[in-house]
C-alpha cells in the first residue's frame, strides 16, 4: 500500500493520553497534509528535524527540542519512522508538522542494517523533497544514529544553501564495538561517516561534555560551534504519581528500571545481580520490574529463568503511556541502571537517570563517567562488571531507607536547579541563534 493510500485510509484518531507526557496537547489533526490548511509562516525561518530510530513524539529528546524551537517562534517540522501509537503518515501535534515513513523491523546482522538504513534515507530524501517544494525550510538538523543523515544535510546545503545541524546522540563508532566487540572494516566505516558529518554540520549539538570533546578533537569542529545539551527531564512530563503497590507483587519493595534491552545495556547483568540477592543473599522480599523492549528482550526473559529468578521480576515491555510508566517508577524504593561498562556507556549520558532523579528516586549502577556526573550523590556506584556488588548496593539502599530518601532528594535538587530541560532549552536555542546569524558569514568550520 503507498503512503497517500495509508493516509488516505488511516482515521484522525490518536491516544491523546500516550502524547500527553510529551508535552503535546489533544488537539492533533492527522491526514493528509497537502489537505491541511497553511499556517502562517514564522519570521524565525522552518526547522526540518530528521530522525530515524525512534518515531516522534516518543523521541523524548527530539519532541522536546522541537517543541522548544516551535515556542520560540520557528515553524517546525519533522521527518521520522512510524511505530507503536504513531502510525500516521503525517500529523500535526502542537504545530508541529509530523511526517512518518514506513521502515522495517529493527535491524540485525550487516545485511538488516543496510536495508533499515537504506529505507530511512530513501524515505527522508522523498518527504524532505515534498516538504521544500511544498513548505520550504531553512536548516536541517540529523539526530544520529546512523551517521548517515548527513548525506541529507549535505544535499541541501550544496544544492539549495540551506544549513545542517548535527544532533550527537550517540557516538556510532563507539556503539559499533560495544555492539558487535570488535573494530575492523566497518568501524573504520563509522570513522569515517562521522568526520563527515562534522565536516557537513555548520553547528553540532553534543549531548553532554564528552560528546562535545569528540565533536573538536576527532571531527575538528570550531568549539564555538560544538553546544552541549544535555537531555534533562520536562518537569511538566516527568512527575511523581501515587504508588501502585500491586507493581510490588505481593514484596516488601520494589526496584525499577527503565530504557532500552540491547547488548549495551546491561540487563544480562542485572539479572545476575538479582539471582546473586535471591540465592546468595537469600532475599525474597524484593520484586523488579523491567520496562522497555529491544533486541536482546527474549534473550534476557530467557536468561532469567535460567537464573531461577524469573518470578522475581516482572517485563513489562515498552509503554508509550506516561501516567503507567511514572507510577511503576514511583511505585519503586530504588531505581537501577545497569548500563555495561565499555567506552560508549562510560561517554553517555542515559535519559533514565535524569528521570529517576526527576522522581527523587536513589539509584544503584556501575562507575561510568557521565553517570556519575549526572547522578552525582543521588546514586551508589558497584564496582564495574561485579554484579554481586551492584546486588549489595540494592540491598545496601533498601535496607536503609532514611539514607536512601536522602539520596533521593538530592537528585531531585539537581535536576531542578541544574538538569532540567527548562535550563538546556536555553542552551539549544542558542545554538540555533548561531546557526541563523552565519547565514551571512563564510560556513567553513573545519580547523
Amino acid at each position: 500500500m503507498s503512503n497517500r493510500q495509508t493516509r488516505r485510509d488511516e482515521k484522525a484518531q490518536t491516544s491523546n493520553e500516550a502524547f500527553q507526557g510529551g508535552g503535546a496537547s489533544a488537539q492533533n489533526v492527522a491526514g493528509d497534509p497537502d489537505s491541511q490548511p497553511a499556517t502562517i509562516t514564522s519570521r524565525l525561518g522552518h526547522v526540518l528535524i530528521v530522525v530515524e530510530n525512534q518515531p516522534v513524539p516518543f523521541d523524548r529528546r527530539v519532541w522536546s527540542e522541537a517543541t522548544a524551537l516551535s515556542r520560540a517562534g520557528y515553524e517546525v517540522s519533522v521527518i521520522c519512522p512510524k511505530g507503536k501509537n504513531a502510525s500516521h503518515s503525517f500529523e500535526i501535534i502542537d504545530k508541529i508538522r509530523i511526517y512518518r515513513h514506513w521502515a522495517p523491523r529493527e535491524a540485525n546482522g550487516v545485511a538488516g542494517y543496510f536495508v533499515e538504513y537504506g529505507a530511512a534515507l530513501f524515505w527522508e530524501f522523498i518527504l524532505s523533497f515534498r516538504i521544500l517544494l511544498t513548505r520550504g525550510f531553512d536548516v536541517i538538523q540529523g539526530c544520529n544514529p546512523p551517521d548517515l543523515i548527513f548525506l541529507l544535510g549535505a544535499f541541501y546545503k550544496i544544492t539549495c544553501g540551506k544549513r545542517f545541524v548535527f544532533d550527537h546522540h550517540d557516538i556510532c563508532p563507539e556503539l559499533y564495538e560495544a555492539k558487535f566487540g570488535r573494530k575492523g572494516f566497518f568501524w573504520r566505516l563509522q570513522i569515517l561517516l562521522e568526520r563527515w558529518t562534522f565536516r557537513a554540520a555548520d553547528v553540532s549539538i553534543a549531548t553532554n561534555e564528552s560528546f562535545r570533546s569528540i565533536a573538536i578533537e576527532r571531527g575538528r569542529m570550531r568549539p564555538e560551534r560544538v553546544f552541549a545539551v544535555r537531555t534533562g527531564p520536562n518537569l511538566n512530563r516527568v512527575r511523581p504519581f501515587p504508588a501502585d503497590e500491586a507493581w510490588k507483587a505481593a514484596r516488601r519493595f520494589m526496584v525499577g528500571y527503565v530504557g532500552m534491552i540491547g547488548n549495551q545495556d546491561g540487563l544480562d547483568l542485572l539479572v545476575y545481580s538479582v539471582a546473586h540477592i535471591r540465592h546468595i543473599r537469600k532475599r525474597e522480599d524484593i520484586q523488579f520490574v523491567v520496562v522497555g523492549d529491544g533486541p536482546e528482550l527474549s534473550n534476557i526473559i530467557r536468561l532469567s529463568k535460567d537464573a531461577g529468578v524469573e518470578d522475581f521480576i516482572t517485563f513489562v515491555g515498552r509503554i508509550n503511556d506516561d501516567r503507567k510508566l511514572f507510577t511503576i517508577l514511583s511505585t519503586a524504593d530504588v531505581c537501577v541502571n545497569p548500563d555495561r561498562p565499555n567506552t560508549v556507556n562510560n561517554k553517555s549520558t542515559t535519559i533514565k537517570i535524569m528521570e529517576y532523579m526527576a522522581l527523587g528516586k536513589p539509584m544503584v549502577q556501575f562507575d561510568l563517567t557521565e553517570g556519575r556526573y549526572s547522578a552525582g550523590d543521588a546514586s551508589l556506584y558497584a564496582r564495574n562488571e561485579d554484579t554481586a556488588d551492584f546486588g549489595d548496593k540494592v540491598l545496601e539502599l533498601l535496607d536503609a531507607p532514611d539514607v536512601a530518601k536522602a539520596m533521593g532528594a538530592i537528585g531531585l535538587k539537581r535536576v531542578r536547579e541544574e538538569l532540567s530541560w527548562e535550563h538546556e532549552e536555553q542552551r539549544f536555542l542558542e545554538a540555533y541563534r548561531a546557526v541563523f546569524k552565519q547565514s551571512s558569514q563564510p560556513r567553513a568550520n573545519a580547523r
